[in-house]
């Protein structure tokens, strides 16, 4: 693998946010907190999509797509091309409406000769660097995916993650309602390998799971451990990482920005 390939960023943006309809705007353009802007520094609110973007363009992502629903055009609206945040945008429209991973192939085109980022523009993640991390560990090991996790508040949301004594993962488990597993996935790195993988799981998906079941990431990611491919992961045991897909986690998420 090249140490200089390029890594794009990918951005599912195609939920409907039926926990915590209704909202005025999309979801991923809901205001969390405030940020600086103009020479100034004045105060102006934060939309919780950007924490996500700023992170990837702190590990020198400059490229993401983000994928649509139809509707959405709030997003590409407040976004733009990018450049406010010295990134380049472009957006792409979901298609099949069975899960991230039906999402995610909206981008194959584009995508399956390069790096890619997963990033979920409706959580609020630390540290800072954390993208950075992924990529110095995939460049280090040469794994297919690599996978960061942080620690699990509330299990039966989330999926938890089996690793061993070196990191890499065994197995994972989507929202399990018991678990003696401490760390969920939230963010990945991976390479053209995975990309095609998935490519290849999608197309038959439907006949795996039909279009009333969801498939989700971690689906194609354990039939990948199961077909041989490498999956390792850095394990951010002090950082955090909070959603807001309940009423309940946007407003911790509220105030835990405005206590900053």
């Amino acid at each position: 693998m090249r140490s200089n390939q390029e890594c794009i960023g990918l951005v599912p943006a195609g939920g409907m946010a039926s926990r915590v309809a209704p909202l005025p705007c999309s979801k991923e353009v809901f205001p969390i907190g405030f940020h600086p802007v103009g020479n100034d520094g004045s105060l102006r609110p934060k939309v919780i999509g950007q924490y996500l973007l700023e992170k990837m363009r702190f590990a020198n992502i400059e490229k993401v797509y983000i994928i649509l629903r139809a509707g959405k055009w709030d997003i590409p609206s407040y976004f733009g091309d990018g450049k406010p945040m010295n990134m380049h945008l472009a957006y792409l429209m979901l298609n099949k409406p069975f899960g991230v991973p039906y999402t995610l192939e909206q981008a194959y085109p584009f995508i399956k000769d390069s790096k890619v980022a997963l990033g979920f523009p409706d959580m609020i993640f630390q540290p800072e660097d954390a993208f950075v991390k992924l990529l110095a560990k995939q460049e280090e090991t040469q794994a297919d995916i690599v996978l960061g996790l942080f620690p699990a508040h509330q299990p039966s949301k989330t999926d938890m993650v089996e690793l061993n004594e070196h990191g890499q993962v065994l197995s994972i488990q989507i929202k399990p309602p018991q678990t003696h597993l401490l760390y969920a996935w939230e963010i990945a790195v991976w390479t053209p390998v995975f990309t095609r993988f998935m490519h290849d799981y999608v197309s038959g998906g439907l006949d795996i799971y039909g279009s009333q079941n969801e498939m989700h990431v971690a689906n194609v990611i354990q039939a990948a451990i199961q077909d041989g491919l490498k999956v390792d992961s850095v394990l951010f045991k002090e950082g955090c990482c909070l959603d807001i897909g309940t009423p309940e986690d946007m407003l911790k998420a509220i105030q835990e920005t405005m206590e900053v």
